[in-house]
């Protein structure tokens, strides 16, 4: 059975930043409702620090987290200690569910490992230059297409303008 391919899900500020303290930095209801839709259904693998400043495991998917804790055991989620095992783990769960990928959403460390194996990017590109100190990696932009591009203003719900952007990798 072939592998599901990984999607790597991320909001990032033009500056690059995606987070600060442990959270987000911005209010961006349509990037959430985008989120779940891009989520839902699919196992989802997350750093210890971003799955704390949610809080709570995701329903409708099944939440992996990476962490070096080996005494780290949050009830409802399915615990690695490397992104091989947590990969690993996602595609047994993704396929025993029937999800067509795994998504990846953070954090920054994260998305800096599993980058090189992700088949496609699920940007919302925040047109906004916040402080913060966790940064997207920087990525070969000439390994993937732009595959769709969506504007955004800002709005009641959306704090800042955006554009989500869907990068596919080429070959």
């Amino acid at each position: 059975m072939a592998a599901l391919p990984i999607v790597l899900i991320a909001a990032i500020a033009d500056n690059g930043v995606i987070g600060d303290d442990n959270r987000l930095i911005w209010r961006l209801k349509t990037d959430l409702r985008r989120f779940r839709s891009l989520t839902l259904g699919r196992p989802v693998v997350m750093g210890r620090k971003t799955f704390l400043s949610i809080g709570k495991p995701l329903p409708g998917r099944e939440t992996l987290v990476l962490t070096r804790d080996p005494d780290f055991r949050p009830d409802g989620v399915h615990v690695a200690h490397s992104l091989e095992e947590a990969l690993s783990a996602a595609q047994r769960i993704g396929i025993g569910m029937g999800a067509d990928s795994v998504a990846v959403a953070g954090g920054a460390d994260v998305y800096r490992q599993a980058l090189p194996l992700a088949e496609r990017l699920e940007l919302t590109l925040v047109h906004a230059t916040p402080e913060g100190d966790a940064v997207f990696p920087e990525w070969d932009r000439s390994a993937f297409v732009a595959d769709g591009r969506e504007s955004h203003p800002r709005s009641p719900d959306d704090e800042h303008p955006f554009t989500f952007a869907t990068f596919r990798r080429r070959g």
